[in-house]
């Protein structure tokens, strides 16, 4: 039986920069819709780690008992605003559920509580998003710049973000599991 690829955008699903997308930002990044409409789309790049030191009162390094925290630059615009990707479903009237077992939002005690819980769910810091207007997101995947995945917490949160982009590809197999042997840097070719 063949693979057909995936073609429905919808929240939950993630966008593969194709290797036509060959700097910048996007560079083979994934993201992870979280919002699709007719009045447009936002979603969290999340294989792009960041490293940054924290306020105290968002991020106290000595209370950090939680091994499964990430700090993601979730996307170019509002780079400031910090949103929390998660897999707690405690917090469901202030959390949009993405998909199975990933939730989007939270407060500033869910935080605190959650990085002091050695317990604690699996949670991405994500910094800035990723934004569409109108059509804007069905034209970039007809005109050849993503692949679709259905999405799943397995892979945000239990898949190295410097491998995830590679790992989908192979996943999706065939012409996309050669696109995903090709290096970064082509002169290395």
């Amino acid at each position: 039986m063949e693979h057909l690829p995936y073609t429905q955008i919808e929240k939950g699903t993630f966008l593969i920069a194709t290797p036509d997308i060959d700097s910048g930002f996007f560079f083979r990044g994934v993201i992870l819709v979280c919002e699709h409409n007719a009045n447009g789309s936002f979603g969290l790049l999340i294989n792009k780690s960041l490293d940054l030191e924290l306020p105290e009162e968002i991020l106290n390094v000595s209370q950090l008992m939680n091994p499964r925290i990430g700090i993601r630059a979730g996307g170019p615009v509002q780079t400031n605003q910090m949103m929390l990707l998660h897999s707690s479903e405690e917090l469901q009237n202030q959390t949009l559920k993405i998909c199975d077992g990933v939730y989007l939002g939270g407060d500033l005690q869910f935080l605190q509580d959650t990085l002091s819980d050695d317990q604690g769910p699996n949670i991405h810091l994500c910094f800035g998003y990723a934004g569409w207007a109108a059509g804007q997101l069905e034209r970039e995947f007809l005109d050849g710049h993503w692949y679709l995945h259905p999405s799943s917490a397995k892979y945000i949160f239990h898949t190295q973000p410097e491998k995830l982009w590679q790992d989908l590809l192979r996943n999706m197999g065939g012409k996309y599991a050669t696109l995903s042997m090709i290096p970064e840097d082509l002169s290395l070719n």
